[in-house]
């Protein structure tokens, strides 16, 4: 059960392709959005569709697969926990916030793609 208490799956579109950097201890970090859309009727029988943004970070052997293959607009499906941190930005005000830390990463639509590549 304690695997439960802070997992996210989404399935969504690449709002940008990954940004993919090597930080200082060698680690491999790619940063990306994620698109989630919802659709509804409202009150007047017309469909309106909501479109959630999520910031996603992936490391290691993840990042560099979210470099290679991800492009803007991908379909992709993720698994990953939410992350919540603060830092003071360079004008001195407390800024917050919310990822998600990718654990899996299925690449929805792709025609072509093979392990192999």
């Amino acid at each position: 059960m304690y695997a439960l208490k802070n997992k996210v799956q989404l399935i969504g579109n690449l709002g940008c392709a990954p940004e993919y950097r090597e930080i200082e201890s060698g680690k491999k970090l790619a940063r990306f959005s994620l698109a989630t859309n919802q659709s509804y009727r409202n009150q007047n029988g017309e469909k309106v569709t909501e479109t959630q943004w999520h910031n996603l970070i992936a490391w290691g052997a993840l990042a560099e697969i979210a470099e290679k293959y991800l492009h803007k607009g991908a379909d992709v499906a993720i698994e990953g926990r939410l992350i919540n941190r603060n830092y003071t930005d360079s004008q001195g005000i407390k800024r917050y916030v919310t990822e998600i830390q990718v654990h899996e990463l299925l690449m929805l639509g792709q025609k072509g793609f093979s392990e192999e590549e």
